[in-house]
């Protein structure tokens, strides 16, 4: 389910491409985040004048939030080559070890999903991040000895969306930690206006905010709305995206102009109609709309809780009378005594 829905924050296999033609170069072209541009920018202008590599940098957020893209424009201001890899496809020790001893000095490496890296890689990656070498192991039992190679001085640029899973040893050899927000409509705006100009897309400044209002505070998920309300223009419309047209297109989509989506509604529906609101288990809410309670819990929830539609209690989920009154439905007795008890 979650791979067919437009407002997930995954990057889906048409969102590979269509960014890597959309991403901005420069900081100066990045729209939003201002607090991390603005540090970003000091650090990078007093490398460059010490004729040094950048410290290690830790980039963490929810996905869609232009990690990958920051990275990118890190190595484009320093002058360097970047090396991108993720840390589901480092299995051995030995593949980081290749990795770095192929990298050149000043170059970035980018580890997307860091979080995932196994405990042996991180091994290897500490004396790399700290001293730029790195320990090999030759033979095996008592005859086992270790020699040290050099590695070119490099900056890590390592991105997660779950900073709480790194280990502390790996997180406190970052230099530089930068939290991603999530972004404003008006932020959204500038994206979208600017990625409608790159693909030539004809659009009036009305059309291309209501796409941003929906696309639940995600760079990732205004472009692929973008490009589907694009569509939908070209076929019910004149070819141009107008406030109407934008729509009636995110009506289609199924996205109202909260920027949920049905599943969204299906989970809140069932709490209200099943449960009155809540309190409800993780479990049976999971079984009462077929989801996946993991999937639930990382996927849906926390743009819900975001909104203030979800509270999490110790007996579990409620929907708050904001969620009541976006659904539309009358909120009973039962669930305000409910809400008051918990809170």
């Amino acid at each position: 389910m979650e791979e067919e829905r437009i407002v997930t924050s995954g990057q889906t296999a048409e969102d590979s491409a269509v960014e890597q033609s959309l991403r901005p170069h420069t900081l100066k072209e990045y729209v939003g985040q201002p607090a991390v541009k603005k540090s970003l920018g000091i650090y990078i202008e007093a490398a460059l004048s010490r004729h040094d590599a950048l410290d290690h940098i830790l980039l963490y957020g929810p996905p869609g939030l232009g990690k990958t893209t920051l990275a990118c424009i890190v190595a484009s201001e320093m002058g360097q080559n970047i090396r991108v890899t993720s840390g589901p496809a480092i299995e051995r020790p030995g593949d980081l070890a290749s990795i770095l001893s192929n990298l050149n000095a000043g170059d970035v490496l980018f580890i997307d999903e860091i979080h995932r890296l196994s405990r042996s890689v991180e091994e290897v990656l500490y004396p790399a991040m700290e001293d730029f070498a790195i320990d090999i192991m030759l033979g095996k039992g008592p005859t086992a000895r270790s020699i040290r190679l050099d590695v070119p001085k490099f900056t890590l640029v390592g991105a997660t969306t779950r900073a709480g899973s790194l280990s502390a040893p790996l997180r406190d050899r970052f230099g530089m930690l930068f939290r991603l927000e999530m972004y404003s409509p008006e932020d959204l705006s500038h994206i979208v206006r600017r990625s409608a100009g790159i693909l030539g897309v004809n659009a009036d400044p009305e059309g291309l905010l209501e796409i941003a209002r929906r696309s639940r505070g995600t760079p990732r998920i205004a472009n692929r709305m973008l490009k589907r309300v694009r569509d939908f223009a070209q076929v019910r419309g004149s070819g141009k995206i107008t406030l109407e047209i934008a729509r009636d297109a995110l009506a289609m989509l199924d996205v109202d102009e909260l920027g949920l989506d049905r599943v969204d509604r299906n989970v809140l529906t069932a709490m209200m109609d099943k449960f009155a609101g809540g309190p409800v288990g993780l479990d049976t809410l999971a079984a009462t709309t077929g989801e996946d309670a993991v999937t639930i819990e990382d996927v849906y929830e926390p743009y819900l809780m975001q909104l203030g539609f979800l509270q999490r209690t110790p007996r579990g989920r409620i929907c708050t009378p904001a969620a009541w009154a976006h659904m539309k439905k009358q909120m009973p007795a039962q669930a305000e005594a409910q809400i008051k008890m918990e809170l």
